[in-house]
């Protein structure tokens, strides 16, 4: 598989690190960016081909991954529009966040080959997880290669409705900044017990990390693994009653649907036709 990356930023490295020699060789993935040290790092450590523009090579892939910011999204297709075969031989896999299928189509000519993604961060250590759609004019062995290439960094999720890619959005997108949220609130509650900031830090990424692998491993549902910890009038019920009390579930609930309506308005805004 021949793979070209529009972008060589952080999302673009963590995929390639994942693919390269792997799902393919290393001198099949062609990385355009404009910054020459994104390019020569990614040369070196991968065995890359590189280029500073859109160039033959880009039109001659199998997939192009559109790793870019969104507002630069326009701009680049315009210059990827002389080098597509408008038969859809090449998939375009966009993981650029707001921008709908429609409008990248639109902006290609009409092109039909698209499948939209939404990687999260954690992507970056391989563990990432994310949400893809794919338009009408993917074919089957196109869905199965962007299901690969995304696969390098985490587990997938498919959508039949490209509307809902703002819910992915809002729950897995953002979703690492809202546990980043609560471990801070954590280490200040624990300096403000007493402990240490380095205490404090260490008790409160322990947990995290140990109470999601505990519901990953485990079969029984999150709320019962919660229970099996709250014995009533203990410590742990106390903390959640004040919670409750608090409405901190129903903040975080209308928190990650402001999420996601921002979500669609990035939408509205940047595929605004002219």
């Amino acid at each position: 598989m021949k793979i070209a990356f529009i972008g060589g930023g952080n999302m673009a490295s963590a995929l390639i690190a994942g693919l390269a020699g792997k799902l393919t060789d290393g001198a099949n993935i062609h990385v355009v960016d404009p910054n020459p040290a994104s390019l020569e790092k990614l040369r070196q450590q991968y065995g890359v081909t590189t280029a500073a523009a859109a160039d033959a090579t880009v039109g001659a892939a199998d997939v192009i991954v559109l790793a870019i910011k969104p507002q630069s999204m326009r701009e680049v297709a315009a210059q990827l529009l002389p080098l597509l075969d408008q038969a859809g031989r090449t998939l375009i896999v966009s993981v650029a966040a707001g921008i709908r299928s429609a409008d990248l189509s639109r902006w290609l000519g009409g092109y039909g080959a698209i499948v939209r993604c939404m990687p999260n961060t954690p992507a970056l250590i391989g563990m990432g997880i994310t949400g893809m759609v794919a338009a009408a004019g993917v074919s089957a062995g196109q869905k199965q290669a962007a299901d690969d290439i995304l696969r390098a960094v985490g587990p997938t999720v498919w959508l039949d409705d490209e509307a809902r890619i703002d819910a992915v959005t809002a729950v897995s997108g953002s979703g690492p900044a809202y546990v980043f949220y609560f471990i801070e609130a954590m280490q200040q509650a624990a300096a403000e017990l007493g402990l240490s900031a380095e205490q404090g830090t260490q008790l409160a990424l322990a947990t995290f990390a140990g109470a999601a692998q505990l519901a990953i491993r485990s079969s029984e549902p999150v709320s019962l693994l919660r229970e099996r910890v709250t014995s009533k009038g203990g410590t742990t019920y106390a903390a959640l009653t004040s919670m409750e009390q608090s409405g901190v579930k129903a903040a975080i609930v209308t928190a990650v649907k402001a999420a996601a309506a921002r979500g669609k308005e990035m939408g509205d805004e940047l595929g605004a036709a002219d």
